[in-house]
C-alpha cells in the first residue's frame, strides 16, 4: 500500500496543470469504458451524485450537510434503475474550464453522462438540480426524455405556479413545447414541480390523494444511484488512507464489483448471493497472485541448504505429532524443517509419505 500508484510520479506535476484527476485518471478511463461497453442499460436511467467518504488532502475535497459522511469526493453517477449497475460516473473536480460559457453544470452533466446512451428511446430521472425545460428539450433533440422534479424559482416555471396555499392534493398541469409541468400539494402549504417529457396527458389516481401519474413514476424511478450507494456501502474494501488517489480506488473497486454480480447473473441466468459471489471473486482474483508467491517459497527453499548450520535448529513446521518441538532437518517433499515424531522416513515427513 505504501508504494500503490496508479502513473509517473514524475510527470505528475505536469499532468496536474490540466488535468487535476492526473493521479488515476488513466485507470480510472479504462474502467469507465469498460462499465459503458459491457452493458446495454434498460429504458430508465438514474442520475443524482454520490459522496464516497474521505478526508484526506485534495483540492476538490466537498463537504455537504445532508449526507451521512460530511466530507468526501463527489461523483456524478448514471444508473440503471432494474439492476442498478452502473453505467457511467464522473467525477467532481471544481470549476470545468472545458465547459461552454452560459451552459449550467447540470445539464453538462447529464448530457455527458448520458452521451453513450442518447438517441435510443430512453428516460432519465434526475432531482431539482439537474432538470430544467432546456435540458429536457436537448434530451427530445436526441430521442431522450427526462422525468424530475423542479425548483419553483427556476425563471422557465410560470409565475401562477408559484403560490404556497393550495388545497390538499390538488393537481395543476401546465403544458409547454415539448415537456408538461405537474404541480401537485401532497400537503397545505406544501408544493411539488414535476417535470416530464414524457408523458403529453396527466392523470390523477382514482383515490383520495389523487395522484398524478407523473408523481407515481418518479416515485418509482428516482432511487435508483440511492440503492447503488447503500449497496456498495454493505460490502466495501474502503480502508484508512491519507492519499486521495487510494479512496478513489477503493470507490472503483467496489462499483467494479457490484457491477460483476449485476454481469454474472445475467450472463449465467444464476442467483446468487452478492457477498457469496464477492468472496468468490476475491479467491479466483488472488488465486494465480497465491500460486505465484508459493512456487517463489518453495524456490527459495530449495536453494537453501536441507540443513542449518552447526548448533542451530528451527520450530518444527509440520507440527503433525508435536506442538513446538526443534528440528534441524528439512523434508525433501514439502521444505519444512521436521522433527523425529513428525517424519515418517528419514527424509520425508508423514505428510509426504
Amino acid at each position: 500500500m505504501h508504494h500503490l500508484r496508479f502513473d509517473d510520479r514524475d510527470t505528475r506535476s505536469e499532468r496536474v496543470q490540466t488535468d487535476r484527476f492526473a493521479a488515476i485518471s488513466n485507470i480510472w478511463g479504462l474502467f469507465v469504458t469498460n462499465c459503458i461497453t459491457s452493458y446495454i442499460p434498460g429504458q430508465h436511467i438514474t442520475i443524482d451524485e454520490q459522496l464516497f467518504p474521505c478526508k484526506t488532502r485534495c483540492c476538490f475535497l466537498q463537504y455537504i450537510a445532508t449526507k451521512p459522511d460530511k466530507f468526501g469526493i463527489k461523483f456524478w453517477v448514471a444508473c440503471d434503475l432494474k439492476t442498478k449497475y452502473v453505467c457511467n460516473i464522473l467525477p467532481y473536480l471544481g470549476k470545468d474550464p472545458t465547459r461552454p460559457r452560459g451552459e449550467r453544470v447540470s445539464e453538462s452533466v447529464v448530457m455527458r453522462l448520458m452521451e453513450p446512451f442518447l438517441d435510443k428511446g430512453r428516460n432519465v430521472t434526475t432531482d431539482n438540480f439537474f432538470t430544467s425545460l432546456s435540458l429536457a428539450k436537448r434530451l427530445l433533440s436526441r430521442n431522450s426524455t427526462i422525468l424530475g422534479t423542479v425548483n419553483r424559482i427556476r425563471q422557465e416555471i410560470p409565475p401562477s405556479t408559484r403560490q404556497m396555499h393550495r388545497d390538499e392534493f390538488t393537481t395543476q398541469v401546465f403544458s409547454s413545447t415539448g415537456a408538461t409541468l405537474t404541480v401537485y400539494a401532497p400537503k397545505r402549504k406544501k408544493t411539488v414541480y414535476v417535470l416530464s417529457s414524457m408523458h403529453s396527458t396527466i392523470q390523477t389516481q382514482e383515490t383520495a390523494k389523487k395522484k398524478p401519474n407523473t408523481i407515481t413514476l418518479y416515485n418509482t424511478t428516482k432511487c435508483g444511484v440511492d440503492i447503488m450507494d447503500q449497496m456498495v456501502r454493505e460490502y466495501t474494501v474502503r480502508a484508512g488512507t491519507r492519499r486521495w488517489p487510494i479512496s478513489v480506488f477503493y470507490n472503483m473497486i467496489d462499483i467494479a464489483a457490484l457491477n460483476a454480480h449485476v454481469l454474472y447473473q445475467l450472463c449465467t441466468g444464476r442467483k446468487e448471493r452478492r457477498v457469496d459471489f464477492l468472496f468468490e471473486l476475491a479467491r479466483e482474483l488472488a488465486h494465480s497472485h497465491v500460486g505465484m508467491k508459493k512456487v517463489q517459497k518453495e524456490q527459495l527453499l530449495r536453494q537453501q541448504p536441507s540443513t542449518p548450520q552447526f548448533g542451530q535448529r528451527a520450530k518444527c513446521q509440520a507440527k503433525i505429532k508435536c506442538k513446538d518441538n526443534r528440528a534441524t532437518v528439512r523434508c525433501v517433499g514439502c521444505y519444512k524443517y521436521t522433527c523425529g515424531k513428525c517424519r515418517k522416513e528419514q527424509w520425508l515427513c508423514q505428510n509426504c509419505e
